[in-house]
């Protein structure tokens, strides 16, 4: 299976497909990432349509154990972020 596609293989793809700079194109990707940064953490999601959803899920407390001993330890609660895959993603890449 061929590696994934890098972050300046991407941009030099879209640069060409849009028919504008890599410069350009490289910009508007990093405000794109921190306007889905920025709304995820004040809302808890952030929406790209026809790829997915960024979403802010609290974890609760549980118990769990330690592969390597066996022993019980106590998993503190915290915040995750999980990616929620669109329905036309799945439909169009499977």
């Amino acid at each position: 299976m061929p590696k994934s596609m890098t972050k300046s293989q991407l941009f030099a793809v879209l640069a060409d497909k849009s028919g504008r700079s890599k410069k350009e194109v490289a910009d508007f990707m990093n405000i794109l990432v921190e306007t889905a940064y920025a709304e995820t953490k004040a809302k808890g999601e952030f929406t790209l349509p026809g790829l997915g959803k960024l979403v802010k899920k609290n974890r609760a407390a549980r118990q769990g154990r330690n592969p390597a001993t066996g022993e019980t330890i106590q998993i503190p609660a915290k915040t995750v972020v999980k990616f929620r895959v669109a329905k036309q993603a799945k439909d169009t890449i499977l």
